[in-house]
């Protein structure tokens, strides 16, 4: 079925239908912010959150931190802010920072968390689904792979593995936090948004991607809403040249998803990113080199999404004109080609949320035995450089993390500074090796005992002090040699 939504009558400022004081127009931005390095043996992450609070303009909410670079004297944050006009805003402004400790690991399966952020141009996910073959293997040493849409979206392409469970990244930052958890699902019914457009062709193709899905593998959609007027989403590059861009007008949205909240467990959208007519050809063009400019601002709309309603959210973007669509792109690199060849890039959203997990957020509702939580998380796999919430809160957590040089991208960080415990940073050079690891970890062995030569275990008195007898050299190798915070393969 397919409605169609007309404008919504003028009115004063009022109350919306969940008591909230609409003042302005809802509003999804990115700011950047310039943070002080924490006083000695104080938490990095609440140090963060806290300055973060501090600094965030009056009556926005965080809805996303990135740090893009860190060096001795401190942290550059970019963060996404959402401002609904509201006096109580529908995202409290604490809640993405908030964090609860895991009080054990949970050791009766091997779960990994895949992470490749959106629009920071990585060499492996920062295109079409192009992360996906990596998810595969990463899987195939784990019990559950939990991953976002940026790894395994390919337009209209979605091999998720199937021990893979689809979450929106924000979703990731607040499991990795300890403030939600996941249950898996049998099916979700999926609510689609679909943007009014000016050529009616694009609403043609989106309506008959909807009823393929729903013909093909069994997507339960109980209706599709035309939204008139159409969402704004404009793509904006950072100063960190992150993809990151603006969101306008989302009350329309938000307040259509109030209306309808007992009719969906999942929200898919698809509506016109706006970016230079020049982007198509450049991209394509660029063999890579350029961040996709699509992806950032879509995954700022849906952290505000799954973050206001607790349920799992994705994005696609509608070509903006017949002559996009026509465009003869060539050949092109083969992480591109997904998108060469689609024409709604819905599928891909359909299908991963299709069967994306519930997200609990109970506290005592967290700890039923058919939830996925902190506790159950084993390490994370990252890009190297990579620091946002997820990374910070496995830091907190004691979750071992593997950050993979060969997937380069645009942050600028030493991770192997940040206050780790013995063993948990685990740096290597490809995903072969961080499967190595993960296996490794899964058997419960050290990584670097299949690796040789193994230096001798440092022994100390019971003063503090190296046992000096100790200080001889085997095979070339100190005797002394210091435990690592990394393991570098």
């Amino acid at each position: 079925m397919t409605f169609k939504v007309g404008d919504p009558p003028e009115r004063p400022p009022t109350e919306d239908p969940k008591g909230h004081m609409n003042l302005k127009p809802a509003l999804l931005s990115e700011i950047q912010l310039t943070l002080p390095s924490p006083p000695a043996k104080v938490s990095l992450l609440q140090w963060l959150s806290r300055k973060t609070e501090e600094k965030l303009p009056i009556d926005t909410s965080p809805v996303r931190l990135v740090v893009t670079s860190s060096d001795s004297t401190g942290y550059q944050c970019e963060v996404t802010t959402f401002d609904d006009g509201t006096v109580d805003s529908r995202i409290p402004r604490n809640s993405m920072l908030e964090f609860r400790p895991r009080k054990l690991e949970n050791t009766e399966a091997f779960n990994a968390v895949l992470l490749v952020p959106t629009g920071i141009g990585a060499e492996i996910g920062g295109h079409a689904g192009d992360a996906t073959p990596v998810a595969q293997l990463l899987a195939s040493v784990c019990d559950t792979l939990i991953t976002h849409p940026n790894v395994v979206n390919a337009s209209d392409i979605n091999e998720i593995p199937g021990n893979g469970l689809y979450v929106e990244g924000s979703v990731i930052c607040r499991l990795m936090m300890g403030t939600a958890g996941l249950q898996p699902v049998r099916s979700n019914r999926v609510l689609v948004l679909m943007n009014s457009h000016t050529d009616p062709l694009f609403n043609t193709l989106t309506i008959n991607s909807v009823n393929a899905a729903r013909a093909s593998y069994g997507l339960m959609c109980p209706r599709i809403i035309e939204l008139d007027p159409p969402l704004v989403m404009i793509s904006e590059y950072t100063p960190s040249s992150r993809a990151a861009g603006r969101v306008e007008d989302l009350q329309h949205v938000l307040e259509l998803l109030d209306t309808h909240r007992d009719e969906y467990d999942a929200v898919a959208i698809s509506s016109v990113i706006t970016v230079p007519t020049n982007y198509h050809g450049d991209y394509f063009n660029s063999e890579g080199n350029m961040v996709n400019p699509w992806g950032g601002v879509e995954s700022m709309l849906t952290h505000t999404i799954s973050s206001i309603y607790d349920v799992p959210s994705a994005h696609s973007p509608m070509l903006e004109s017949q002559e996009v669509l026509d465009a003869d792109t060539g050949i092109v690199d083969p992480r591109m080609a997904a998108e060469a060849v689609s024409t709604t890039f819905l599928q891909s959203i359909l299908k991963g949320l299709q069967k994306s997990p519930r997200i609990i957020t109970d506290e005592d509702a967290l700890h039923h035995p058919g939830v996925l939580n902190a506790s159950h998380v084993s390490c994370l796999v990252i890009p190297d450089g990579c620091l946002g919430l997820p990374t910070l809160a496995a830091l907190e957590q004691g979750i071992p993390v593997i950050a993979v040089r060969e997937n380069r991208n645009l942050m600028r960080n030493d991770l192997t500074q940040l206050p780790w415990r013995p063993g948990q940073l685990h740096i290597v050079e490809n995903y072969w090796e961080a499967v190595g690891i993960m296996a490794a970890m899964k058997a419960g062995i050290a990584p670097n005992s299949v690796r040789r030569p193994i230096k001798l275990v440092p022994v100390e008195k019971s003063g503090g002090e190296l046992a000096a007898d100790l200080s001889i050299s085997t095979n070339g190798v100190s005797g002394l040699g210091v435990t690592s915070q990394q393991t570098s393969t």
